[in-house]
C-alpha cells in the first residue's frame, strides 16, 4: 500500500466513500455526543472486518439503531436483536448487536458521571487535549496508543463489549482525538 496516494493517506486508495470519509471525517474533532456514540456502534462492529464494510452499511446503522438516538437504544429489546438479525443493511452479528445495546446503557452512564462522553474521553488525554502525530508513512501509525489502553482498560472495567485498545484507538482517530493523517496529506491542514 503507498502511504500518500492523490495527496491524501494511502490507506483510503481511490474507493468514493473511503476518499470522502478520509476527506470529511476521519481525524477530526468530534465535540458532540450523537456523533461519538455513532462511531462507538461502528467500531464495535467492524471488529475482525475491514472498514470499507462497516461505511457501505452505514446508512442502515443509522436505520436500525434510530439515527443512533441513544436512549432509544439503550431500551432495545431481544425482539429488537432478532428483527436486526434479518435486516441486510447491517452486519448480522447477534454478539455485536447485542453489545451495541449493552454499550448504549453503559454511554448513557458515563455521560451522567462526566457530563459527556466528549469529556470522559478527553479525561484519558494529556492535558485533556486531542494528540497530532506527525507520521511519514502508514508503517509508523501503531494499532494501539498509550491513551486507547488506557481507556479501552477503564470501558472494560465497566462492562463495555468489542472496544479493545486497537478498536479503542480506531476510534479515537475517526473521531479526531488523534489525528494520524500523514504529514504529506492533503487532509492534514
Amino acid at each position: 500500500m503507498e502511504d500518500i496516494i492523490n495527496g491524501r493517506c494511502g490507506w483510503c486508495g481511490t474507493d468514493e466513500l473511503y476518499v470522502k470519509y478520509h476527506d470529511e471525517e476521519w481525524g477530526k474533532l468530534v465535540t458532540d455526543d450523537k456523533i461519538l456514540f455513532e462511531f462507538l456502534i461502528l467500531e464495535g462492529a467492524q471488529a475482525g472486518l475491514n472498514w470499507i464494510t462497516v461505511l457501505r452499511k452505514r446508512k442502515g446503522y443509522h436505520k436500525a439503531f434510530y439515527n443512533f438516538d441513544v436512549e432509544k437504544v439503550a431500551q432495545m429489546t431481544d425482539a429488537d436483536v432478532e428483527r436486526m438479525l434479518k435486516f441486510d443493511g447491517i452486519i448480522k452479528n447477534r454478539l455485536k448487536i447485542k453489545s451495541a445495546i449493552h454499550n448504549a446503557k453503559l454511554f448513557i452512564a458515563i455521560q451522567k458521571e462526566f457530563d459527556s462522553f466528549y469529556n470522559y474521553t478527553l479525561s484519558f488525554f494529556p492535558d485533556r487535549h486531542p494528540i497530532i502525530n506527525y507520521f511519514k508513512s502508514l508503517s509508523e501509525i501503531p494499532a494501539s496508543s498509550p491513551e486507547s489502553e488506557a481507556m479501552s482498560k477503564n470501558m472494560k472495567k465497566r462492562g463495555f463489549k468489542f472496544f479493545g485498545p486497537t478498536i479503542c484507538y480506531a476510534f479515537l482517530q475517526s473521531t479526531g482525538f488523534i489525528n494520524d493523517h500523514l504529514v504529506d496529506c492533503s487532509c492534514r491542514k
